[in-house]
């Protein structure tokens, strides 16, 4: 896309000056590729010498490839890196069914893997002293002083106060009580679908409406996947004094040169903009999913339409392949990226261990925890869950997913846009799925 064929040219034009400087230069480390705001375009020309076989890597490939054939999707973008240095780099299929192809600066709705992306800004502040595990979350947002519990998973007759107020620890692990709207079997999950309050209007009306609904259970009884995220965003302009948007852009997205990542799009953004798809419940046929059915929907077109969601909700982040690949080579490199320092290495090891001790239930089964930020591999390199102990990932509602995997020094993104899973025997889209079951049978050992 044209940025990217702008970046290629300043880092080439960096390249030629740095070179006419003569044999004076003091000596300077290596350049990397991902060095280059460019990177990456594209696979490089022996990915084997990374250590994959050819045939791994084209299983791979055929695997991602026979899932839009086979309609169970209808596009993907997706990367694989070990050593900083790209091994796949794909785009197939189509941005709607039978419409626009997939590219590579293709925009999706990144959602819940946005977490990861709040957790690392949240991480920023934590470096700089402004919050501690310990906190009560109403140090924050003290509009949660009066929290109340539901009782029961059937009603809301029984509301009995909090065990005690949240901890920031518990905010970042999900272990804060806060229930998402994802569940309609579950009263206290009806009622933040009820109130609609992923479609809150300003950021100001969310942390409103989610202090008057009850939580799921009492702070540090479990692992409940919630709102906490979302929450953080508030946190993050309240001890910044800046917009979410505007804190990421500075601190995040423009030290990384993740150019296209953002809440808003312009019009000229349209025409890479993928469509979400799920499967008919009746026909189970891939199709279009529809406004009415989606209860995170929101125009992206329409600035400050909605609150910018540090989760995922209406006004979620939105990405390309290429963004999300530098972001996860960050998290690989332990904090640093093209010379910009975005977190120290001590915080990133911090941030990827698991934090939730014994603790089970986190989505993917039994073979997860989870740090701040995303499920860490506790019981790893089994059918269930294919990465090695100590992988870092998340994934979201519509498809998004990645891992890092800092024993290999591999990561891998997959960008789809289905809501709900496939049709019985299609491929999975995910951390327990056919992608790293295919990338670790092609790593040589």
């Amino acid at each position: 896309m044209a940025t990217h064929i702008l970046r290629s040219l300043l880092a080439a034009a960096s390249f030629a000056v740095a070179a006419a400087c003569g044999h004076d230069a003091p000596q300077l480390a290596a350049a990397k590729p991902y060095d280059s705001p460019a990177w990456p375009t594209a696979a490089i020309a022996e990915p084997t010498r990374l250590g994959f076989t050819a045939e791994g890597l084209q299983a791979l490939d055929a695997r991602m490839k026979q899932a839009v054939d086979n309609k169970e999707i209808a596009g993907i973008s997706y990367a694989l890196v070990k050593d900083g240095e790209v091994a796949t780099f794909k785009a197939v299929g189509n941005q709607i069914l039978g419409g626009a192809p997939m590219r590579d600066d293709t925009l999706f709705r990144v959602r819940s893997t946005g977490k990861t992306i709040t957790a690392v800004a949240m991480m920023q502040l934590w470096e700089q002293g402004k919050w501690k595990p310990e906190d009560p979350i109403t140090k924050f947002i003290p509009e949660f002083a009066n929290l109340k519990v539901a009782t029961s998973p059937d009603n809301l007759n029984n509301l009995v106060p909090v065990s005690h107020i949240p901890t920031m620890h518990e905010v970042m692990t999900h272990t804060a009580g806060f229930s998402y709207g994802l569940r309609t079997d579950i009263a206290a999950d009806r009622a933040y679908r009820d109130a609609d309050v992923l479609r809150a209007k300003d950021m100001k009306t969310f942390v409103d409406e989610v202090a008057r609904l009850p939580l799921a259970n009492q702070p540090g009884e479990r692992w409940y996947y919630s709102v906490t995220y979302d929450l953080q965003g508030a946190i993050i302009e309240r001890i910044t004094g800046k917009t979410l948007g505007a804190y990421l852009e500075e601190n995040l997205f423009r030290p990384m040169a993740m150019n296209d990542t953002g809440f808003w799009l312009k019009e000229a953004d349209r025409p890479r903009l993928v469509t979400v798809h799920t499967r008919n419940a009746t026909t189970g046929v891939l199709e279009v999913m529809k406004d009415e059915d989606n209860f995170i929907s929101e125009d992206p077109f329409k600035k400050n339409s909605h609150f910018e969601s540090g989760g995922g909700g209406a006004s979620g982040l939105l990405s390309t392949l290429h963004d999300m690949v530098r972001f996860t080579q960050m998290l690989t490199n332990k904090g640093e990226l093209g010379g910009k320092r975005i977190l120290k290495p001590e915080t990133v090891d911090f941030m990827m261990q698991n934090h939730i001790g014994a603790v089970r239930g986190v989505l993917g089964g039994p073979g997860y925890g989870f740090g701040y930020g995303g499920r860490v591999v506790v019981d790893g390199s089994t059918d269930a869950t294919p990465q090695p102990n100590g992988a870092f990932s998340h994934f979201s509602i519509d498809g998004c997913w990645f891992w890092v995997d800092p024993a290999n020094k591999l990561s891998f993104v997959g960008l789809i846009a289905r809501r709900g899973g496939g049709p019985a025997g299609g491929v999975v889209m995910g951390g327990e799925g056919d992608a790293p079951r295919l990338v670790y049978k092609a790593l040589v050992k």
